[in-house]
């Protein structure tokens, strides 16, 4: 059965109570669905679509239908909270990539709005007897849209539809459309799941800037769903009036328009916005605050308390009076600036910072003196805490290195590092070692040569 807003009232309650009986085997239904008066004989598997649709009230309710259901969520552009719970390993994922045959990359235009090049990209399509869909988000003022593309385009059959107009009418403009006794559909975001017209090959979105990433995403899949090429126009103000953060959302879709590439899409969304509150009811920005990393380290560490078990810190005091910022003239977006800050704080293996270090060179040029000192300072941190250092101080050109109790060295070893920077160790475990460096950089590095030494001379108990 399929259960919609659109049934009659009679026909809902008669679908219902079959559902409640265990008559119907399969129901698909829209957020009716989850509708207090609905409820199952036996429900076995949930398969949610477009689940960025769908928010946490919702997905709490899911869980409340059974407790020991299997769920199958499929979506284009998962939400930041959503991709969070996948990438931290609470949930599955697996990734569809391949396109189906013959499928093309739909052509992105961002520019500001302009008459001339709405008349040219509607034309266009009609010339090849194509159809277009054309967004304008406010009901209020759709009908003049209407008239406008009427006026440029005389040629053009008009039709619009939103969400406030009867189910009955809403269905019977849009399979009109889908006749093609209208050739372009003025429309509200109704559009943005779900609709599959193989001949609309040209979408125009007005004020792309006012939209979410994952939301343009979408409404642009829903063109280019045959072989001929598409193209999707996001109309914005002048860039000079967009905000920084509606500029990296427009960037992104740009860079991410060939086929398969939403869950990158994803990601970068993601980095913009923050993670959002795994436990709670936010979608987004949560976790930004402490970071990403720090938020899943604390987490991690909540689990395993209740679960009882034993939980080992190693925190290494570090200061070694060194400049090591990301100015905000090299990374202006203060996202960005904390999502490397978080990247660099949780290195696997050191070698991460050197592939990090390229990327942003890549990305953004250059590195002033304080982020190079900061790529130093993550492996340094790394090093430090892979030895179980207690602390790491600088103090003129000496380095102070504080170690455990349960410390061993390999002692030979340690008399020669010792011998070669005029050094000495304390009954108390502080070694203390005259550096050369001239500057905060050769500081830097020559603490970071020691300490990779000083890893393979270390004896953990």
């Amino acid at each position: 059965e399929a259960l919609t807003r659109l049934q009659s009232k009679k026909e809902q309650q008669r679908i219902i109570e079959d559902l409640k009986k265990g008559f119907v085997d399969i129901v698909i239904g829209t957020h009716r669905l989850l509708s207090a008066d609905v409820s199952f004989h036996d429900l076995g598997l949930l398969i949610i679509d477009e689940e960025q649709r769908f928010g946490v009230g919702h997905k709490e309710k899911i869980k409340e239908l059974k407790t020991n259901v299997d769920v199958l969520t499929l979506t284009a552009t998962p939400i930041p909270r959503t991709l969070n719970l996948a990438l931290s390993g609470l949930r599955d994922i697996s990734l569809i990539e391949t396109p189906p045959r013959d499928r093309l990359a739909v052509h992105t235009v961002v520019a500001p709005f302009n008459s001339r090049l709405i008349a040219s990209a509607i034309k266009q399509e009609l010339d090849r007897q194509g159809q277009v869909y054309y967004i304008h988000n406010r009901i209020e003022d759709i009908d003049k849209v209407v008239n406008l593309v009427e006026k440029l385009v005389p040629s053009a059959r008009v039709i619009d539809i939103h969400g406030r107009m009867k189910g009955a009418e809403l269905e019977k403009r849009m399979l009109d459309f889908i006749k093609q006794k209208y050739n372009v559909l003025v429309s509200t975001t109704i559009i943005e799941n779900g609709i599959d017209i193989p001949l609309v090959n040209t979408l125009i979105v007005d004020r792309a800037d006012l939209y979410g990433l994952a939301q343009l995403y979408q409404l642009r899949g829903r063109v280019g769903r045959s072989s001929r090429q598409a193209y999707a126009y996001f109309l914005v103000p002048p860039l000079i009036e967009l905000s920084p953060e509606a500029r990296e959302r427009l960037k992104a879709l740009k860079e991410f328009s060939e086929l398969g590439s939403g869950f990158r899409l994803a990601a970068r969304d993601l980095e913009i916005r923050g993670a959002g509150n795994i436990l709670g009811h936010k979608q987004h920005g949560f976790i930004e605050s402490v970071g990403y990393e720090y938020f899943m380290q604390l987490l991690d560490q909540a689990i395993k308390e209740q679960k009882g078990e034993k939980i080992e810190e190693i925190k290494c005091e570090i200061n070694l009076k060194v400049d090591f910022r990301i100015p905000e003239n090299y990374l202006p977006q203060v996202n960005l600036r904390l999502n490397l800050y978080k990247r660099l704080s949780s290195l696997e293996k050191a070698e991460e910072a050197l592939r990090i270090k390229e990327e942003v060179v890549d990305r953004f040029g250059p590195l002033p003196p304080g982020v190079e000192n900061l790529f130093y300072y993550a492996q340094i941190k790394f090093y430090a805490q892979k030895a179980r250092l207690k602390s790491l101080d600088r103090s003129g050109n000496r380095l102070l290195i504080k170690f455990p109790p349960e410390v061993n060295f390999l002692w030979n070893q340690v008399q020669k590092l010792l011998s070669r920077y005029s050094g000495s160790f304390s009954p108390l475990g502080v070694m203390t070692l005259n550096l050369r460096a001239e500057n905060e950089q050769s500081y830097l590095q020559e603490t970071l040569f020691i300490l990779k030494d000083l890893g393979r001379y270390i004896i953990i108990n």
